[in-house]
Parts: structure tokens; C-alpha cells; sequence
């Protein structure tokens, strides 16, 4: 019978190859939303150009490559990027988890993008996500201890706004003449059947959308489209994009004598981005947990409980339930709930204290808060206000 030597492999030899390991795993778990870091880059920096691209933290090599092909819109995804976190800071500024931001780094909200519930408490379903086929095994090999399910609420909803933010971001740099490749929507022409005259510049929207599907939607394509993380994402940042198109506005100006609209002009113009941001929020409180399986040979995402409908495609979708965020978690990004404010007189809403403070009660205290009082209007044109101070109570979260 054939013997097997072992082979013996000098200390630099496994030390390259651990090496080489940690890399394809660090490159493996790059997260799609990493490029939300180009928000902390000076305004000095430049985003384009085949140098600065290449140096640019946080994007993946085919974001690289976007970057270099279509330089000019760069500027607009750092914008975009901008308006995620402060966005997403507004909507859930009243929840335990506040779209708090790490100090440091390309992870903008640390790991809770990637966090979830732990494999104790994981469905079948949700195993399922983890197999070897769906994702690296590094992942088990460094991570055993502290293994997490990724696939939030929390995260539908970053990339839900992450990719309406860039078809935003990019479709107002068109109307506003700053990209050589586009402009104003010329497609909308006619009479519409109110009867006005479209005409104007309505806002680009197809051209925005289509580079938001290239760039944003380019991380899940390259990881394949077997697995429940990618199909996740890529429902997700579509439920975006369509939160934009289902909300276009119609504005229209008056022409004729003396004021008289004897013609009437429209153009299509996008919703505010708070707009978009409250309907992505609404999206989120509706969410629909969904489990990876087939349809013939094709993988799909159908909600876990059977007696729930399938989403739209303008539903968000997760596959994990989502952490309590209750308590300090520097390594994962959670600040926890110590020390937050809250609403004492409301029990049932989202910024009551009973929920954001998740047991350990909360305090009431006092504060002197100035406040704009006695406000005038002086002519013309200006309003004037006096300071007055004001004692007000004001509870806290337990440590």
C-alpha cells in the first residue's frame, strides 16, 4: 500500500501562504457600501483620474473601473455619499440604532452592515447563506468565535438609500450642466393629457439610475448571483432606485399676458432626497425576511413565513434579524443606548424610553436650554427674536 510523506514547509513558506489566505479573505469581505467612505476625503482630494482612482480607498476594482471610464461623475458620488450618512442619521435619529458613524476607516458604520444574529440563533434558512458555496470559507476560519449573520434591516435599508443617493447625486449634476455625457431628459416631449405642453428641463433620471446600476450594483454582480447576500443587495439597491421613479413631481410655469396661463409648460422633476429617505424608511418598518432557495435552476429570495406575500420590487427585503443595539459594541460600531436621550412621555413610539433604553430604565433631569423668543418681523426683510432661558426636563438612558 502507497504511503503518503508528509510535506514539511519552512516557517517563511506558511507564513506567505497564511498571508496570502488573510488577503483573499480580506478582498472576499469587502463590503459593498465601503465606498460611502469617499465622504470623509477632503474636498482637496481629487476622485478621478487613473492615479487618484486607483488610490481611492473602498472601492472594489470594478468600482476602480468605473471611476477611471466615467471620471467626471465622481464628484457626484462623493456627494451621494454624504447625503447617505446624513440622511440615514436623520431617519433614525429616534431609534436605538442611529446610523452612528466609526471615527476612522472605509467601514462608515462599522460592522453593523455585516452584523445579525448569532448562529445560535440562526434558522436553517439562514444557515444556508453561510454554506461554503455561498461564502468564503476565511470567513469561518478567522472569525469562528464571533461569527455573525449578515443581511439586516439595517443594511436593505443603507443600500437602499446608498443607491438612490448616486441616480440623486448624478442626475442633478445633468440638469445642472456639470457632465459632458448628459443633460436635461429631451425624451419627454409632447402634449400630456391634462392638456400642457411638456418642455423645459426635466430631470435625467434613466441616466442617473443606469450609472447608479453600474457602479453601486457592480460589488454583488462580481460575487455571482447564487448567493442570498448579493440577490439581497441588488433587490435592495433596485428598491431605491425605484423609490425615486415611483415619486417624480411635475412642475410647470405659466405663460401669457398680464400672468394668464394661456400656455402651460411642465417638466418631470425628482422628489427631495428627504422624500425619498422617508419612503425608504417607511420600506424598512414593512421589510419582508426572505430565505435563499430555487425556482428550476434559478436562485431566488422568498419570504421565510409561507403566509406572507412575496415583496415587490420596491419592498425591502433582509435575510437575519437584526441585534438588539442596546449595548456598547465598540468592535462592531454600536454605541449602544447609555446615556441617550429620549421621549419620557410617549411609550409606544419609536423614541419612547421604554424601547431606545432596553431595560435598565432612565433618568429625568433638568436643563436650562436657551431658546428664540418675542420674534418680530422688521421691514424689510428680516426677523428679529429675543434669547430667553428655559428650564426643561430632560431623560436619559441608564448606564
Amino acid at each position: 500500500m502507497p504511503t503518503v510523506s508528509p510535506v514539511n514547509l519552512s516557517a517563511p513558506l506558511l507564513l506567505l501562504l497564511l498571508l496570502l489566505l488573510l488577503l483573499l479573505c480580506t478582498t472576499h469581505t469587502t463590503m459593498a457600501t465601503n465606498w460611502l467612505s469617499l465622504a470623509r476625503l477632503p474636498r482637496s482630494r481629487a476622485v478621478s483620474g487613473a492615479a487618484p482612482c486607483a488610490r481611492l480607498r473602498g472601492l472594489t476594482p470594478g468600482q476602480v473601473g468605473v471611476c477611471r471610464a466615467r471620471g467626471e461623475v465622481m464628484e457626484s458620488v462623493r456627494k451621494a455619499a454624504e447625503m447617505v450618512i446624513e440622511e440615514c442619521q436623520h431617519q433614525f435619529r429616534n431609534r436605538r440604532w442611529n446610523c452612528s458613524t466609526t471615527p476612522r476607516g472605509i467601514n462608515v458604520f462599522g460592522r453593523v452592515m455585516n452584523q445579525g444574529a448569532s448562529l445560535a440563533e440562526m434558522t436553517q434558512d439562514n444557515r444556508r447563506l453561510l454554506s461554503f458555496k455561498t461564502y468564503n470559507p476565511c470567513f469561518f476560519f478567522f472569525f469562528r468565535a464571533a461569527v455573525v449573520v449578515p443581511g439586516t434591516r439595517e443594511a436593505a435599508f443603507v443600500h437602499a438609500l446608498s443607491s438612490a443617493a448616486v441616480a440623486v447625486a448624478v442626475t442633478r449634476a445633468c440638469t445642472r450642466g456639470e457632465l459632458e455625457r448628459c443633460g436635461c431628459d429631451r425624451k419627454v416631449r409632447g402634449v400630456s393629457p391634462e392638456g400642457f405642453q411638456w418642455s423645459g428641463c426635466s430631470d435625467n433620471l434613466s441616466y442617473g439610475v443606469a450609472f447608479s446600476q453600474a457602479f453601486v450594483d457592480e460589488p454583488e454582480r462580481a460575487k455571482g448571483l447564487s448567493a442570498g447576500r448579493p440577490l439581497m443587495n441588488l433587490h435592495n439597491n433596485e428598491a431605491g432606485r425605484k423609490a425615486i421613479l415611483h415619486n417624480m413631481q411635475v412642475e410647470c410655469k405659466c405663460h401669457g399676458v398680464s400672468g394668464s396661463c394661456e400656455l402651460k409648460t411642465c417638466w418631470k422633476v425628482m422628489p427631495p432626497f428627504k422624500r425619498v429617505g422617508v419612503v425608504l424608511k417607511e420600506r424598512f418598518d414593512g421589510a419582508t425576511e426572505v430565505r435563499l432557495t430555487r425556482i428550476g435552476s434559478r436562485p431566488a429570495l422568498l419570504p421565510r413565513d409561507p403566509y406572507v406575500k412575496p415583496p415587490a420590487a420596491r419592498d425591502l427585503v433582509y435575510v437575519a434579524p437584526s441585534p438588539d443595539f442596546c449595548h456598547l459594541d465598540p468592535d462592531n460600531g454600536i454605541p449602544g443606548t447609555a446615556g441617550r436621550r429620549c421621549n419620557g412621555t410617549s411609550r409606544l413610539a419609536p423614541d419612547g424610553c421604554e424601547l431606545v433604553c432596553c431595560g435598565p430604565g432612565y433618568r429625568a433631569g433638568r436643563a436650562e436650554v436657551v431658546q428664540r423668543c418675542s420674534c418680530k418681523f422688521s421691514w424689510c426683510c428680516s426677523v428679529r427674536c429675543q434669547q430667553c432661558k428655559n428650564t426643561v426636563t430632560i431623560h436619559t438612558c441608564r448606564v
